[in-house]
C-alpha cells in the first residue's frame, strides 16, 4: 500500500488535439484535462541523440491514483517539464493507484 502522503506533485494532465493542416496532416497540440497528485521517481538517465541534437532522456517512475482517462496518448506537464507517458500499469491488482512509466526530453 502507498502512503497517500507521497503524492506530493502535482502534475497536468494533458491529452492530444489534433486539427488539419490543411495539407493532408495534422497539427497536434495539448489542452490540459486534469491536475492530479502524484509521486514522481527518477528511475534512470541515457544520453542519446534526437533529430542531430545531442540530448537525453530521464526515465521516472509516476504514480498516481487510479484514474480511467490516463492512457499512453496523454501526458503530464509539471511547470516546463514534460513527462511523456510510456507505459500504464494497475500497481497491486486493486486498482486504487497507477504506476506510469514516463520519459523526460533533456536537452
Amino acid at each position: 500500500m502507498i502512503d497517500p502522503g507521497h503524492l506530493n506533485r502535482r502534475l497536468a494532465l494533458e491529452a492530444p488535439l489534433e486539427t488539419p493542416d490543411g495539407a493532408g496532416g495534422v497539427v497536434r497540440s495539448y489542452d490540459t484535462v486534469a491536475t492530479l497528485w502524484a509521486q514522481v521517481t527518477p528511475v534512470s538517465a541515457r544520453g542519446e541523440v534526437e533529430a542531430e541534437r545531442l540530448g537525453g532522456a530521464v526515465t521516472h517512475l509516476i504514480r498516481i491514483r487510479r484514474s480511467p482517462d490516463v492512457t499512453t496518448r496523454h501526458r503530464f506537464r509539471d511547470g516546463a517539464t514534460l513527462y511523456r507517458i510510456v507505459s500504464i500499469r494497475d500497481r497491486d491488482g486493486r486498482g486504487r493507484f497507477l504506476d506510469i512509466a514516463a520519459e523526460e526530453r533533456v536537452d
